[in-house]
């Protein structure tokens, strides 16, 4: 026995309670022995490099190239996507993937290289092969954009997945950003990065890593282009980041450098080139369109662990509604279950929940239910009685059902990636909806178990169906989370196929846009914690998520009353805007924090509902182009390398560019602008960029700016929707799209598209159509004319 082991388990018994805390000692040493004996000592392991090439065999858009202890695939798809695998790997099966993997283009040409190496010609990229298995991506006029060199395995002697190795080199001004949810910055900074969804088991800062999305996705941006580079893996692994150096050294360039080191799963590769927008949009059709929210989802929501009863609801309701406060959710956590039980209502606490969800519907105020995947391992409990017969969960490799610690106690856990196990939980959920709930929020679902030492989550060795595939935790846990949202997803379809499903979720992986969106999970309270929020959602947004948003003012402790409103400003320009906390932390209602918060909230909340409008259209545009509502500031300019390291604003859309607060005591703050005339949107103030202004961030606002000749559709003093125009720069055009939607159900809204111009001493609002060019029919407002 590991004397650190013993340790940590009487400090687990102690710190959770004597019961639970034996629970997960038990889990740990069961986790041991599980793995000890379903995944035997790797031993002995060769290594491989491909060797020199051999010959190469031309296929629809590419062709194979054959080395002498390896062959490579590469595929130029018609969107111009490449794709590439190695030892046979194609782009299927995946769990990334959306649909049939686009057809290869036909265009493509297939030439010798020099060196004996071969090269793929494409209108938008040219791939080039050496002999020795490097593969070198350039834009059309030879400019190199990533160097994969030969890759390495090391493959057990006795059998067994092979470990992998493969590095790459980047231009010397490219910068790093994706990668799922990082805390450390939106900028990845050199460094390394884990590969494996985790709970770290408390709040977390910006030091921590892994979290809770992790993908190896990367955007990479520099002055040639923009690249988009997937390892589709969704095993165990690393990347290690390093920039490059202009002029480092003898006055030479120093390449910028990425390493992936895996654990095991195909070697194989999506890389996607062009300007931010176009990456974003091919990385959409590759992985599927996000989900589009319901209407009511892009308002206020509050969220607590430890409402405590129907009663403590109708208060915290009451509250909004006494102070003016826009309110559109509200959610209840593992509290309201019957004994921690999914799919249950503790009948004391919330007797009549259908007849409160009903009542708040009424009002406007939709229930959202967490639903975790971990169900209590205990005859008479429907839902595992219900699991029992579907033969629904995991089991290890000896066969026995896998058993773990969560809140209800001893668990047992789905294996979400059987497509007759997901139409069972699919199912469930019309439990959820009989209640009255009307959206989903997953949670502890990297797979957590609690254990008392050794990884918090199932034994690596556990068995997966993995699509009939077969195999074991070490490549499904990267993916059951995505898998869970899948069943609910389809299940909500099925349910409830008037609406629009509501889910997000802790965890996921590439394509989770799919099914809904996610928030930051348990992020520390306190200013770093702050700063971490906007990371997130922008690296998320960067890796195809573009619905997400933080726990505003931290899920842990006591928010002083300037960090909750910095905290709560911020949220009110993200996509998901929810207020929560832990069942120990300090209240979040705003009027708990004294007059002036109280009021400057409102301010806030006010003005994100007169954007609803403006929040819609970039939920459809997201849903299809793949843009994020939440840009970085060199979204549209990536060669301003000036922008490429601002990490504390950020674009709402192309219309508006929000500086929040991030630090104590600041009532003015340094904004950077994009190329062009912004006007501050209370004081009307107009600025040009590029470049840096000062601008008063007093704790009543925060700067929030609008481009030149921008349209931003809001909601008026009736409810209708009223077209805001921001008066274009003279001699200049603007414009903006606008997509009406007030509904939750499937229809398809016409985008309308709107041209700003001047015309003499006046704007002009032009609707460009089908039909030609017209006249708004929608009431038009006019700001920014001070100064001319």
């Amino acid at each position: 026995m590991d004397g650190r082991d013993l340790v940590r388990s009487v400090k687990a018994v102690g710190s959770a309670g004597a019961a639970q805390g034996l629970r997960t000692v038990r889990a740990a040493w069961r986790r041991r022995r599980a793995d000890a004996a379903g995944l035997p000592p790797r031993g002995t392991e060769r290594a491989r490099v491909p060797g020199p090439v051999r010959d190469v065999r031309p296929g629809a858009g590419g062709g194979v190239v054959r080395f002498a202890r390896a062959e490579l695939r590469i595929v130029v798809a018609v969107n111009g996507a490449v794709f590439w695998g190695w030892d046979g790997a194609g782009p299927e099966p995946s769990y990334a993937l959306s649909g049939r993997c686009p057809e290869p283009d036909p265009r493509t040409r297939l030439e010798p290289d020099k060196d004996g190496g071969w090269r793929v010609v494409a209108e938008r990229v040219t791939v080039v092969v050496s002999r020795h298995g490097s593969v070198e991506v350039l834009t059309p006029g030879g400019v190199s954009l990533r160097r994969e060199l030969p890759p390495r395995w090391w493959e057990p002697v006795g059998g067994g997945p092979s470990r992998w190795t493969q590095r790459s080199e980047v231009a010397a001004d490219a910068r790093f950003f994706g990668l799922g949810g990082r805390a450390s910055g939106l900028r990845l900074r050199d460094g390394t990065y884990r590969l494996w969804n985790t709970d770290p088991g408390r709040a977390f800062g910006p030091g921590d890593d892994p979290l809770y999305i992790t993908m190896p996705v990367q955007l990479v941006v520099a002055d040639a282009a923009t690249h988009l580079v997937f390892q589709d893996t969704s095993w165990d692994g690393t990347v290690t980041l390093r920039e490059g150096e202009e002029g480092a050294g003898s006055g030479h360039d120093r390449a910028g450098m990425c390493e992936l080191r895996m654990d095991g799963g195909p070697l194989r590769c999506w890389m996607i080139v062009g300007t931010p927008a176009r990456v974003l949009h091919t990385w959409a059709v590759l992985t599927g369109v996000p989900a589009l929210p319901p209407s009511w989802a892009l308002g206020h929501h509050h969220a607590r662990w430890g409402f405590g009863d129907e009663q403590e609801v109708r208060r915290i309701v009451a509250g909004y509604r006494e102070h003016g406060l826009p309110l559109d959710a509200v959610h209840l956590d593992i509290d309201h279950f019957d004994g921690h039980q999914v799919f249950t209502v503790d009948q004391d606490r919330f007797p009549k929940l259908p007849a409160l969800a009903e009542e708040l519907r009424r009002d406007g105020i939709r229930l959202v239910s967490i639903v975790d995947p971990a169900v209590k391992a205990e005859p008479g409990n429907a839902v595992y009685d219900g699991g029992s017969a579907e033969d629904a969960f995991v089991r290890d490799a000896s066969g026995q059902v896998v058993r773990g610690v969560v809140w209800p106690g001893e668990s047992v856990f789905p294996d979400f990636t059987h497509a007759r196990v997901r139409a069972w939980w699919g199912r469930l959920y019309e439990e959820r909806l009989g209640q009255g709930f009307a959206g989903f929020w997953h949670d502890m679902n990297e797979p957590t178990s609690f254990a008392a030492f050794g990884e918090s989550t199932l034994p690596r060795s556990a068995g997966h169906a993995l699509e009939g595939r077969g195999g074991d935790h070490r490549e499904a846990h990267n993916v059951y989370a995505l898998c869970m949202a899948r069943a609910a997803y389809e299940g909500l379809c099925e349910l409830a196929p008037e609406e629009r499903p509501f889910i997000f979720s802790r965890s996921g992986w590439a394509g989770m846009q799919r099914y809904g969106g996610t928030w930051s999970g348990d992020v520390a309270t306190g200013w770093p914690g702050l700063r971490a929020s906007l990371s997130l959602v922008m690296g998320l947004g960067l890796s195809g998520v573009p619905y997400s948003g933080p726990d505003v003012g931290g899920f842990d402790g006591s928010p002083s009353p300037e960090l909750y409103l910095r905290w709560f400003q911020l949220g009110a320009w993200l996509p998901l805007f929810r207020t929560h906390a832990s069942l120990r932390a300090g209240r979040r209602e705003p009027w708990e924090f004294g007059a002036d918060v109280l009021e400057h909230a409102r301010v806030a909340l006010v003005e994100r509902r007169r954007l609803l409008p403006y929040f819609m259209t970039l939920a459809h545009l997201a849903r299809r182009t793949g843009a994020p509502y939440v840009r970085p500031l060199w979204w549209g300019a990536p060669e301003e390398r000036a922008l490429r390291d601002c990490e504390d604003a950020f674009l709402l859309g192309d219309c508006l560019l929000v500086a929040p607060v991030l630090d104590p005591g600041a009532d003015r703050r340094a904004v950077q602008l994009p190329r062009g005339r912004w006007y501050d949107t209370v004081t009307e103030q107009a600025y040009e960029g590029p470049g840096q202004v000062l601008i008063d961030a007093p704790l009543s606002r925060i700067p929030v700016l609008a481009r030149a000749g921008a349209v931003v559709p809001v909601r008026g003093d009736d409810g209708g929707l009223v077209l805001e125009v921001w008066a274009p720069a003279l001699g200049r055009t603007g414009g903006g799209l606008v997509v009406p939607d007030e509904g939750d159900g499937w229809e398809e809204a016409d985008i309308e598209r709107y041209v700003t111009r001047w015309e003499g001493r006046r704007v002009v609002v032009e609707l460009y159509g089908e039909d030609g060019v017209s006249e708004p029919s929608r009431p038009v407002r006019v700001r920014g004319l001070d100064g001319y």
